[in-house]
């Protein structure tokens, strides 16, 4: 929330006299109370937007932070005391995010971080080495706080600012591996769930008909748990050879899940299109691909017809937002990806909330311990959030005991000869 005094000291001298002049005549102060603005011809309630759409506002400083298990939250600072949040982080790689978000700052500092788009492009294109996954995932957590900002700035939430919201609630879903984690977690609200391939070795090139037998009959149960009307995907997380996936797949059509999410290693997209074509069951892939122009070649191929960008690493809302539009006209639909915090979660939300192709949304956090209120799933669905921004406030009490983190990626070899193994 911005702070008092930082608002009072960037309030224009007409704003002031003009709020002075109504105190003299008996109206309250801006800021003593949440009666009406007496200052802003909008008629706004005092506290739905701390500041006038025509006030200066400059960004003053970026801040970034470890976050237990393995997050990096980003705070961008204004000088009206409006903090902007964001998630700015590729796993494995904090600080490496943390520093290319340091590199970002210089261009930041003194500008008007309302001018999203504006500064998307300059960070983007200004970079004669665009993209990758360590610049758009910085580019992405500071595009996330840049949006969280505007939307306190007006009192509104950032889906209002893309349009306005398409769905009065938003579908998300929840991690599986047994029978009782979807018992459990139906019994939270959910109604939808995300699973791996269930294996006692990494997966071979070619595999025998026992590794097949075991995935399926393990996901059988799971789909005995959930029932007929449970949405269960199954994630091969890029880790099973394009030989191995197109047998799994086949053997877990009868039990129709959600959606196969990488069934390959997303880089090569033509040999994606082959197994979509082979298969009735959706084909999901997104979360290592970044902008637009990665996203492009996926849906004039045809090798997804559900595409899951991050939206910690895609580009952030405003990028995302313009590849959910893509999609749109391949009618391919949106499940934005998110094993990470509740500052992506949120800002997931927002994106989930203004689209009309959303699919669904991935949790691992609903914020419990990290942020003021956390989110709630309700019928398998969390309610459309109503804050201004990103609708999210730290915590800082509980976050205290959580900051900084050594979280690095597994490294796994295969048990026959020692050869590395895919995470």
């Amino acid at each position: 929330m911005a702070d008092r005094s930082s608002f009072h000291s960037t309030m224009t001298r007409r704003a002031m006299a003009r709020a002075l002049f109504a105190a003299a005549a008996g109206a309250p102060l801006v800021g003593f109370s949440r009666e009406e603005d007496p200052y802003r011809e909008s008629g706004r309630k005092i506290g739905d937007a701390p500041i006038s759409p025509k006030d200066a506002l400059k960004i003053t400083r970026l801040e970034t932070f470890l976050v237990k298990p393995r997050w990096l939250f980003l705070k961008v600072h204004t000088d009206a005391g409006i903090v902007g949040l964001g998630e700015p982080i590729l796993e494995g790689r904090a600080r490496t995010c943390a520093e290319a978000v340091k590199e970002i700052e210089p261009y930041l500092i003194g500008k008007d971080p309302r001018r999203v788009t504006h500064h998307w492009q300059a960070i983007y294109r200004h970079a004669f080495y665009r993209g990758g996954p360590i610049l758009t995932s910085a580019l992405s957590g500071v595009d996330q706080a840049l949006w969280d900002i505007k939307g306190k700035a007006l009192g509104v939430p950032v889906y209002e600012l893309l349009g306005g919201p398409t769905r009065d609630r938003i579908k998300v879903y929840g991690r599986a591996g047994r029978q009782d984690d979807i018992k459990r977690g139906m019994e939270r609200g959910f109604r939808a769930f995300k699973t791996g391939v269930a294996k006692e070795r990494p997966a071979r090139i070619v595999e025998t008909p026992g590794f097949v037998a075991y995935a399926a009959e393990r996901f059988a149960a799971l789909r005995e748990a959930g029932g007929p009307e449970c949405d269960i995907a199954i994630d091969f997380h890029g880790a099973i050879p394009p030989q191995t996936s197109k047998l799994l797949i086949k053997a877990l059509e009868p039990y129709q899940p959600f959606f196969i999410e990488e069934p390959v290693q997303c880089q090569n997209v033509d040999v994606m299109a082959d197994m979509a074509r082979e298969t009735h069951i959706p084909i999901a892939t997104g979360e290592r691909i970044f902008t637009k122009w990665g996203f492009r070649e996926i849906l004039e191929k045809r090798a997804a017809s559900i595409l899951q960008p991050d939206l910690c690493h895609a580009g952030g809302i405003t990028e995302v937002r313009i590849i959910a539009g893509m999609a749109e006209a391949y009618y391919a639909a949106i499940a934005p990806h998110n094993p990470l915090g509740p500052i992506s979660l949120a800002a997931g939300l927002q994106l989930a909330a203004s689209i009309p192709n959303f699919l669904c949304q991935e949790q691992s956090s609903l914020g419990r311990g990290y942020i003021k209120t956390p989110f709630e799933v309700v019928d398998g669905f969390i309610p459309l959030p109503a804050g201004p921004g990103l609708g999210v406030e730290l915590d800082e009490e509980q976050l205290a005991d959580k900051i900084d983190h050594d979280w690095r990626n597994p490294e796994t070899y295969d048990a026959d000869d020692g050869s590395v193994v895919d995470w």
